[in-house]
């Protein structure tokens, strides 16, 4: 069994001993994992079913820099026959296999998959997949522990309940462990993930109440996906913004699952979400109260420490507010903690890449944890700007 191992460049040279698990090096903690894998040095074949949407194609760019992953398998049923090029030009440079229909694809020469295929078509799709494959499944199909919530939420049945159940909720940072030993995983939708990396840890120290969280949270327009709608229309989202899914909104479960699962107690959340005439981006912004004797210094002293070893996700310097534009194209998440002017509240603001965090860059931070490579390889892109 090979071992890899995490560290900041600046601890370069520090670590004396490699061994499972965590150890001190020099002073320093390390996070040390053995690769399922073997030979670091190893390619792995992914395949990335729906590469023609804009999730899919976001993989096939950051895996571009991959220095493990090679795509070996693209599908994409009304493209099938055409070069990833000819669909997105901006991937043109890229040597890859044509795109084809899911029903002709090989995977005999595949050790992963991206699933990157709309809610409700990917149940029996995964249950038709060699069992030996490591799967990281983009859409919503199982996301939800209850079948029956997901079922009153999705409106349809659930096809393949045994996979629900063995599915592991990707939000990295959070279950990193059960992440590395899955065989599937069900990566978070980008609202929640923006929503849940402050809150989480937050819950998990009693620090804010249950009750009356409110989320105000703005997507960029590629959040709905590339499928042609009238509703997303240049003429239509430009120069305004607009709700959308009020009190009916699919995230609304997941998130409260997520934090109800830290609470240790049922948690019910005020969200709305709203459309913005941009392309990529998210921003939620998270009204919370505090315990009697709770300051948001103590709110954000704690999520500096929760996240003081993260590669993806800051916590900013007091008094700075995060921006869509400052993560646009990474796998980073912004986040700080302001005082409300009502006593005894807080304002989080969370910023994430809807595409990269939200989607796409997470489901490749989860592969590389499941098949025991450097969890950031392939994410080192800084933020675009301007």
């Amino acid at each position: 069994m090979m071992y890899s191992v995490s560290v900041d460049a600046k601890l370069a040279g520090k670590v004396t001993k490699v061994d499972k698990g965590l150890k001190k090096c020099s002073g320093f903690t390390v996070r040390v994992r053995a690769s399922s894998f073997g030979d670091s040095e190893k390619t792995a074949h992914v395949g990335v079913l729906g590469a023609s949407g804009y999730t899919g194609a976001e993989i096939v760019r950051l895996l571009a820099k991959h220095p493990h992953f090679a795509i070996t398998v693209m599908t994409a049923d009304r493209k099938a026959g055409q070069p990833i090029g000819s669909v997105f030009p901006h991937l043109i440079t890229q040597e890859l296999p044509d795109m084809v229909a899911i029903k002709d694809a090989d995977f005999s020469d595949v050790d992963a998959v991206f699933c990157c295929l709309p809610h409700g078509t990917t149940q029996e799709i995964i249950k038709g997949l060699p069992k030996r494959l490591k799967i990281v499944d983009l859409s919503a199909d199982f996301r939800l522990k209850n079948i029956a919530e997901y079922e009153e939420w999705y409106g349809q049945p659930h096809k393949a309940p045994e996979l629900q159940e063995e599915a592991v909720y990707g939000l990295t940072e959070i279950s990193r462990e059960e992440v590395e030993n899955a065989r599937l995983v069900a990566n978070p939708g980008c609202y929640p993930t923006s929503i849940q990396l402050p809150l989480i840890p937050l819950i998990k120290a009693g620090l804010i109440e249950l009750r009356n969280i409110i989320i105000d949270a703005k997507s960029g327009v590629s959040g709905a996906g590339r499928g042609a709608k009238e509703a997303n229309l240049y003429t239509e989202i430009a120069e305004g913004i607009h709700s959308y899914g009020i009190t009916k909104h699919r995230h609304v479960p997941e998130i409260e699952q997520g934090l109800a699962g830290v609470a240790n107690s049922k948690v019910t959340i005020s969200f709305t979400p709203h459309l913005m005439p941009m392309s990529r981006g998210m921003q939620s912004t998270i009204y919370v109260e505090m315990p009697t004797g709770v300051t948001t210094d103590d709110l954000h002293h704690h999520l500096i420490s929760a996240y003081e070893n993260e590669d993806f996700v800051k916590v900013l310097a007091k008094g700075v507010v995060p921006h869509t534009r400052h993560v646009r194209g990474s796998n980073y998440c912004l986040m700080n903690v302001f005082e409300d002017r009502i006593p005894g509240r807080a304002i989080i603001i969370s910023v994430i890449d809807n595409l990269v965090k939200g989607a796409s860059g997470q489901a490749l931070q989860n592969l590389n944890l499941m098949m025991g490579f450097p969890e950031n390889a392939g994410l080192g892109d800084l933020p675009l700007f301007p």
